[in-house]
């Protein structure tokens, strides 16, 4: 073990020392430099650790902050500030409101109704799906299918999704897409549907917020 002298009398292992540790930290245990190197990125919100002399890391690596700080806000502002997006209809009305409906005919839900909202819904038994059909294993977690309203044309369309199951519309399969009228009988799986349009050619939302407007002005 290579010990050594410094001009104040204090013996230090040179091996792990590169300076006398008793006269201060100016010249920071190897050891602990290089951890302190090996991790590169250090939240300044967490406390310095404060070595045996007292002397905090602050004081011993003055830039350690300001690359800390820097570090911090470039990724502060890398991430985006944008918003969800919003369908067309909620941006105009300031509402994302119903425009139609599935009962559910045949299958473990059998009764229950699903609202459908304009633009694309999402079918499938995850919570995380516009349409939420439980209790039938038959139709996909994730996206079985899609069900779309067109709120320029006020029409609505069904196609398959992402699963390996298909979609039926009046007993034929969904090639592509297939347009859905009122009362269409939609399947999945072992689930059958009735499909209930609300907006229609007698009826939408965005000409219902204009007629409003009209009569308020």
């Amino acid at each position: 073990m290579p010990v050594t002298r410094c001009p104040q009398g204090h013996f230090y292992d040179t091996d792990k020392n590169s300076s006398c540790p008793w006269c201060g930290v100016q010249n920071l245990d190897k050891d602990m430099t290089h951890s302190i190197s090996d991790n590169v990125a250090l939240d300044t919100e967490k406390t310095i650790a404060v070595n045996d002399h007292g002397t905090s890391l602050g004081d011993a690596l003055p830039n350690l902050e300001e690359k800390t700080i820097a570090m911090n806000y470039r990724n502060k502002n890398s991430v985006s500030t944008d918003g969800a997006t919003v369908a067309i209809v909620k941006k105009r009305i300031g509402i994302d409101p119903v425009v139609g409906w599935l009962v559910c005919t045949k299958g473990a839900e059998k009764g229950r109704d699903y609202r459908i909202h304009t633009e694309k819904n999402s079918i499938g038994r995850s919570d995380s799906m516009d349409i939420v059909i439980k209790g039938d294993e038959t139709i996909s977690r994730v996206n079985h299918a899609f069900l779309m309203h067109n709120p320029k044309k006020n029409t609505f369309r069904i196609t398959n999704g992402e699963g390996r199951g298909l979609v039926y519309v009046n007993g034929d399969d969904v090639s592509t897409f297939a347009e859905l009228k009122a009362y269409d009988v939609i399947e999945m799986g072992d689930t059958s549907f009735a499909f209930i349009p609300f907006c229609n050619d007698k009826f939408n939302w965005t000409e219902q917020k204009e007629a409003i407007n009209d009569h308020e002005d």
